[in-house]
């Protein structure tokens, strides 16, 4: 690893939390504000199944994930985040449980977070999933949907990030008709060849490198949650594991 690939890999979760400033900072600092909207995109889907899976109903869960995000702002942090004590997807589960153990009702919820929004959270596909797979939930099941939807929004920021390389270099519309692919083993037939204008072969070739990018840039993704490189192929294989988990 270069030194190049270091920097990269120690700009964490961890470090991203530890360099928020305090809140009235963090409006005039556009770089902390950066930093928080990249750590709210990426976990604020997860916090909302878990905080749905504990038996919290859709608008609740709502104010109770914007409320633990205001409060990530208000304290500067996550207050005693320490890299030491593991993944950071971890650690920000168990800062979430400590603060819904705190903000059991609605009421509470809304007067933690002073009613401020950061951003709209679009529910409507996390709610049809749920709402698909409604049954007695378990505390069990709530840290699963919380795995789950790290995993799934991990993946999702990966595809995000590619397609818009492709599209940068003029290649958006290759990307989508190769996209399926990154999941299909299926070798491409010669109608998709012949759709794009391409050889087999070389369709061929684009895929494998597509998927090979795609592949580093999830590792990427996962890595900048862990404060340690030697934990990233263990956390590669639980992403694995979790989203091959019906």
């Amino acid at each position: 690893m270069n030194q190049g690939d270091s920097a990269k890999f120690h700009t964490t979760h961890w470090s991203l939390i530890a360099a928020l400033p305090g809140r009235d900072e963090v409006a005039e600092s556009g770089r902390a504000r950066e930093a928080l909207e990249h750590l709210c995109v990426a976990y604020w889907r997860p916090l909302y199944a878990f905080a749905r899976y504990s038996g919290y109903p859709a608008q609740d869960a709502q104010d109770v994930t914007q409320a633990f995000l205001a409060r990530v702002i208000e304290t500067g942090g996550l207050g005693g985040a320490d890299p030491d004590r593991g993944r950071f997807r971890s650690y920000l589960l168990g800062a979430m449980k400590h603060f819904m153990s705190r903000a059991r009702d609605k009421a509470k919820a809304q007067k933690r977070g002073g009613g401020q929004r950061f951003f709209e959270l679009d529910v409507s596909e996390l709610e049809s999933r749920i709402t698909a797979g409604a049954g007695v939930s378990t505390p069990a099941d709530a840290e699963r949907a919380f795995d789950r939807d790290w995993a799934r929004e991990t993946t999702a920021a990966a595809l995000r990030q590619l397609g818009a390389e492709w599209a940068a270099r003029g290649r958006g519309d290759q990307f989508e008709a190769l996209r399926p692919a990154l999941t299909d083993a299926t070798p491409p037939g010669s109608e998709l060849a012949a759709t794009l204008g391409m050889t087999e072969n070389a369709v061929a070739v684009a895929i494998h490198r597509l998927r090979q990018r795609y592949s580093a840039l999830v590792r990427e993704g996962v890595a900048r949650t862990v404060a340690d490189e030697a934990d990233v192929e263990d956390e590669m294989r639980y992403l694995i594991a979790v989203l091959r988990q019906r």
